[in-house]
């Protein structure tokens, strides 16, 4: 558990970090180009894993590529909204669902000592949710630019390999709310049933999120401050992560339909803000697939998970983490001995 940083940052000073952010390591992407081509193997054989291990060499700046540094980070917060029966659990599961973490009893658990990867939890206010969206803004700039700020703190630059995760009850809802603000379309194309709700209240959060966009319309067009109206403090927290893995050269997993939705803000914001950023996996909220389309990601597992938590993108870890042992330690056609193609 980390306390909160008591520096405020602000919207300005986001933009000016993005104004300046790192491309891609061209030289180590050359290098990892080269090389495959001389493993042995059939050009292209390995599919995905070539594109991830060329992926992890242009953004930690460096060939080989390597995940010996794998960390997992889950923000956690509380939204006002739940207050409006959008999700099937109580707000109360969140501060739950953290001491769970902090225990070693979620799912999140199990997939981290698998993936040896280091886990920490970053509890953002429980007891002081976000304002109900639906009546008035989330947050205001201070708060969500504290959050963002508090986010960028959890990214250690001794990190080769980044996975972020969410837990907050009715985040779905916001996460929904943001893409519909940042991309359009109708209400019902964004929401889903998040923790399993039924009919009648999927008709019902559906609702809640387009009146809540309407309200705020005015504002939208800056997606800073479709962060601050409808987002949470743990959504802001993992766009801030985004921007602090960038700056520090370190490739992220992206998690499911929350954790990408946030992350969206950035993109939304600058077009190359998630060139450093896979998503883990696709997960069963419909507007997930609506949301990879938008941002051009295509997903590395698609296995019907919803469950949160960092969890899709822990598993990512080890898919990563085999395309860069694949890569760099192949033995090349000549090492081996064996012919390459004709």
């Amino acid at each position: 558990m980390h306390d909160a940083p008591a520096a405020v940052a602000s919207f300005d000073e986001i933009r000016a970090l993005l104004r300046d952010l790192p491309g891609p390591d061209l030289q180590a992407g050359s290098a990892a180009a080269t090389r495959e081509a001389q493993l042995t193997k059939p050009a292209g054989s390995l599919g995905r894993l070539e594109e991830l291990a060329a992926w992890v060499a242009t953004w930690q700046g460096r060939h080989p590529p390597a995940v010996e540094r794998a960390a997992t980070a889950v923000f956690a917060g509380n939204h006002g909204i739940a207050e409006k029966g959008v999700s099937a659990y109580p707000a109360e599961v969140t501060k739950q669902m953290v001491k769970n973490f902090l225990d070693g009893g979620a799912a999140v658990n199990q997939l981290c000592a698998f993936a040896d990867s280091d886990l920490k939890v970053y509890e953002m206010a429980l007891d002081a949710p976000t304002r109900d969206f639906s009546e008035a803004p989330a947050m205001d700039e201070d708060d969500c630019a504290r959050a963002m700020a508090y986010g960028m703190m959890a990214v250690d630059e001794a990190t080769d390999l980044l996975a972020l995760g969410e837990m907050g009850i009715a985040n779905t809802t916001s996460a929904a709310a943001l893409c519909l603000a940042l991309f359009g379309g109708a209400a019902a194309d964004w929401v889903g049933r998040g923790t399993g709700i039924d009919d009648a209240r999927l008709a019902h959060k559906t609702a809640v999120v387009g009146a809540a966009v309407a309200r705020h319309r005015a504002v939208l067009s800056d997606p800073l401050e479709a962060l601050r109206c409808l987002g949470g403090l743990e959504l802001a927290a993992i766009a801030g992560a985004v921007l602090a893995a960038r700056l520090a050269r370190t490739p992220v997993l992206l998690d499911g339909f929350a954790c990408t939705a946030a992350a969206a803000v950035l993109q939304a914001l600058d077009p190359r803000a998630l060139d450093h950023c896979q998503v883990a996996h696709r997960s069963v909220e419909p507007g997930h697939a609506r949301l990879l389309q938008r941002l051009g990601k295509r997903p590395i597992l698609d296995l019907d998970m919803r469950l949160g938590e960092g969890s899709g993108a822990v598993l990512a870890i080890q898919v990563v983490r085999a395309a860069c042992l694949c890569h760099a330690g192949m033995a090349t056609f000549a090492e081996a001995g064996v012919s390459g193609p004709a």
